[in-house]
């Protein structure tokens, strides 16, 4: 039987029920990946081995009637920025390439503790810069759907893995849309948690204080059975929220009657016409389960991806320096002083777009232009956080597209850097603002997903995920990728 197209709810029943083995589980993924990931190259390390011994271990465990853990037996990938002890971390970057970590990030821990089993690291952009998994190291993942377009990025792997039924879920992580918009791309559910809620320890930094790592899943219950497992304070990450911990399984209610949903007016500029149409139809679903849908302002959203374009790079720009050979990271085999061994070392080491975003971040933190580029941004981004607030103060959620258009074609963008830079203008808002957002197919357009975002008050997961769960059944959009072509 091929379980790959089930959900995680039904394979922990059949799990459980002594239907299916852990381990015809597992092996069962591993077929998946061995016929189809030779194109779609969704995985950079694999880890086979160890997964077939885990899943043993469980089925001997469930067989003797041992307590096991939420997740137990249910397979996952997982982004190749999230620290795993002893299984290659690369960032897919030739700097790290040959990183193998001492320790468990902390999501790896709770995965591992619920009994989840790591199918393998997947591919992104490097050090997760980039919107369609073009700028890896090592190689081009593409979309499922079609695999003359890219997956999305920055964890286009993580979503192509879930996509292409590799893995029934994978973790990914979110600076500036990095979940949201590979899910939408792929026809995924895909969740960016409140910043602080989900723990950031062992997460290679990008931009710390947008960073946030959230699931990719195939509907909207298994994304609240993820959170419930990832969510929770950590004292091993500073800017981790002690709240109170959630059900958000529990919180899926066949109610929204009375919902008040704001849709951003900013939002619907210069988005395709095809994912316009299927978003004004979103809005009739809405209405008809019993929402009140209004227009709505964002003023400052319109200075969002510059906002986001200074500060991310500045952050990035600290974050780095500590690869330079001596640190941390590969080192280059000639050079005659420190200088040349740092230059040589991080020219070779980082690939063209994680260098021209340390260049940007570097120039905007530089003596004469911090106050005019950085400082400003920040209080931009203070703006853009009180939109967020105020609007929050009448509406419950806030709806809008995902994305400007469905999937582009790889190699479509690479040659200009401020075109890629707009896949991103629908999603940077909320890391801006720190609020929680999830992106959910709701039709197609050219045989190609389309994602709604539906955008929460910070900590309000439960509300969102009702409304997505509410939206989802009313659809009910069963269309999956045709892999036959994919081999």
């Amino acid at each position: 039987m091929n379980y790959s197209e089930l959900s995680i709810g039904k394979l922990k029943e059949k799990l459980e029920t002594l239907e299916i083995t852990s381990l015809s589980l597992v092996e069962d993924y591993f077929k998946q990946i061995e016929e189809y990931d030779g194109q779609i190259k969704a995985f950079l390390t694999l880890d086979k081995e160890n997964a077939i011994k885990l899943a043993k271990e469980i089925d001997e465990k469930r067989k003797n009637g041992e307590e096991l853990g939420y997740l137990a037996g249910i397979p996952v990938a997982i982004k190749d920025n999230i620290s795993t002890k002893g299984l290659k971390t690369t960032c897919a970057s030739n700097i790290i390439k040959d990183y193998i970590p001492p320790f468990d990030a902390t999501v790896i821990e709770k995965l591992k503790d619920a009994g989840a089993i790591i199918l393998g690291k997947t591919n992104l952009d490097e050090f997760a810069m980039g919107s369609s998994t073009e700028t890896s190291a090592f190689q081009t993942t593409r979309n499922p759907w079609n695999t003359e377009y890219v997956p999305g990025g920055s964890s286009g792997g993580s979503a192509a893995a879930v996509a292409g039924s590799m893995a029934p879920f994978s973790l990914g992580s979110e600076t500036g849309g990095s979940v949201r918009q590979p899910a939408s791309f792929c026809g995924l559910v895909g969740l960016k948690p409140t910043y602080g809620l989900v723990s950031r320890y062992g997460l290679i930094a990008f931009a710390s204080s947008f960073d946030q790592i959230g699931p990719f899943t195939k509907n909207v219950e298994d994304s609240a059975m993820i959170m419930n497992v990832i969510t929770g304070f950590d004292e091993k990450d500073s800017t981790s929220v002690k709240v109170e911990k959630k059900d958000y399984l529990d919180g899926l209610k066949d109610d929204i009657k009375g919902l008040k949903i704001g849709v951003p007016k900013e939002y619907l500029k210069g988005v395709e016409k095809d994912v316009i149409e299927r978003i004004k139809e979103s809005i009739k679903v809405f209405e008809k389960l019993g929402a009140k849908v209004e227009e709505v302002s964002l003023p400052h959203a319109e200075y969002g991806l510059e906002t986001y374009y200074i500060l991310t790079p500045s952050e990035a720009s600290s974050n780095l320096a500590r690869f330079d050979g001596i640190r941390y990271g590969n080192r280059t085999d000639e050079y005659n002083n420190t200088e040349e061994l740092f230059t040589k070392t991080r020219s070779e080491g980082f690939g063209d777009e994680v260098k021209r975003r340390i260049m940007i971040g570097t120039y905007a933190l530089s003596s004469g232009y911090y106050d005019a580029y950085y400082k400003k941004a920040q209080q931009v981004r203070t703006l853009i956080k009180q939109d967020f607030d105020n609007v929050f103060e009448k509406y419950d959620i806030l709806i809008s597209p995902t994305t400007l258009t469905t999937a582009f074609k790889i190699g479509e963008k690479n040659s200009d850097p401020i075109a890629m830079y707009m896949s991103d203008k629908l999603t940077v808002g909320v890391n801006i603002a720190g609020v929680p957002a999830i992106s959910i197919p709701c039709g197609m357009c050219n045989d190609m997903p389309i994602g709604l975002q539906i955008i929460g008050k910070s900590f309000d997961e439960a509300k969102i995920l009702n409304a997505a769960y509410n939206f989802e059944k009313a659809i009910k959009i069963d269309k999956t990728p045709d892999l036959g072509g994919v081999k």
